[in-house]
């Protein structure tokens, strides 16, 4: 059995064998890597929320990657005008926000249960986001099914409710599309979840002279923090995926170990088809949830999870449907993928008979 010490490193808990209780005092916390790593990451989506602010300045998406939009990482700005960077506040704020309640919500739900864990561990990295979210530590075992659901359920619920205010918040600060303006091979066309149709049809309701109310989404060209707030929902439906060690895993686990066997694979064959199909990103998540099927949790079978917890089970299932979207960054099917690269590799073949043949002749 590991050592309860041992480090348990994924954004949505995994965990060792059940314990009465943890063993020894908690691990010495390592608060300059935290400070560290949240400077770090304020800084990569300050640098990316400057660039949304910029390309939304200039009637273009946020997400854009065309020869009229601004760097994918603008570091040169810092040199240039370092006024420029704090443009993109809203974005780093709104983002960080949610992922700081997200796994906050992980975290007060461990020091609940007197489980040692960390504080949430920030990851920058220069992406179209400036970061892949943040991780929190799991130091001891998880001693309870209701321990289980109850952690994992807390941080879809934190970052839920933060993305949804964000959301409700930040679409009316959009605007419409230029009629002129028709998106090209380098912008990309995220696909909206649920949850933004029925929040653009609200706002339709409550605010019929707004800008946006009466527009298709695929014609408003989203405010940085609708952005993160869109960032936060699909975070959440990937977090909220039924299998694995994700936090779907770890909430249907805790309800039905026999149930998490079955629907992990299940999970696993429905997502192949997608990415055949739509989103070519679903290969990596169907991965995914087969690599951390081979470790399963062993917590104490009693008590069970019941009564309320099985209506927030439901809420769960809820906010995964409203959240997540089959294509979330355009339609890249893996089908298509495939087809390209035997194209570049069907061209080189040529290339290299032909250079081939010319070596061979002289």
């Amino acid at each position: 059995m590991s050592e309860p010490s041992s480090p348990i490193s994924t954004s949505t808990l995994e965990y060792y064998h059940a314990l009465p209780e943890p063993e020894g005092p908690p691990p010495r916390a390592r608060y300059w890597l935290h400070v560290l790593l949240l400077l770090a990451t304020c800084f990569t989506t300050l640098l990316t929320g400057a660039r949304m602010q910029y390309n939304f300045a200039h009637n273009l998406p946020a997400l854009s990657l065309s020869d009229d939009s601004a760097p994918l990482f603008p570091v040169g700005w810092i040199f240039s005008d370092a006024k420029l960077i704090l443009r993109g506040l809203p974005f780093a704020a709104a983002v960080m926000f949610f992922f700081l309640a997200h796994e906050m919500g992980h975290y007060f739900y461990c020091r609940r249960y007197g489980i040692y864990a960390t504080l949430p561990f920030f990851i920058p990295m220069p992406t179209l986001i400036g970061t892949m979210g943040a991780v929190i530590l799991i130091r001891s075992p998880i001693r309870s099914r209701k321990a289980l659901f109850d952690i994992g359920i807390a941080g879809p619920i934190a970052g839920f409710v933060v993305a949804l205010l964000l959301l409700v918040i930040s679409l009316g600060w959009s605007k419409p599309m230029m009629p002129t303006f028709h998106p090209g091979e380098m912008d990309l066309q995220i696909g909206y979840p649920l949850i933004f149709r029925w929040v653009h049809g609200w706002l339709a309701m409550v605010n019929s002279g707004s800008a946006v109310a009466s527009l298709p989404m695929n014609r408003i060209l989203l405010h940085p923090v609708a952005i993160a707030a869109w960032v936060g929902m699909f975070a959440t439906a990937l977090n909220l995926l039924p299998g694995g060690q994700l936090d779907g895993g770890h909430i249907l686990y805790s309800i039905s170990p026999r149930a998490h066997w079955f629907v992990s694979r299940l999970a696993i064959l429905i997502l192949l088809p997608m990415a055949y199909y739509l989103w070519t990103g679903w290969v990596v998540w169907a991965i995914l949830l087969q690599v951390s099927s081979l470790r399963r949790p062993v917590v104490a079978e009693f008590p069970r999870v019941t009564g309320a917890r099985a209506w927030l089970a439901l809420f769960a299932l809820f906010m995964l449907v409203c959240t997540l979207s089959l294509a979330p960054l355009g339609h890249h099917p893996l089908r298509e993928t495939i087809h390209d690269l035997w194209e570049v590799l069907r061209d080189f073949a040529t290339h290299f008979r032909a250079w081939m043949l010319h070596w061979h002749r002289h």
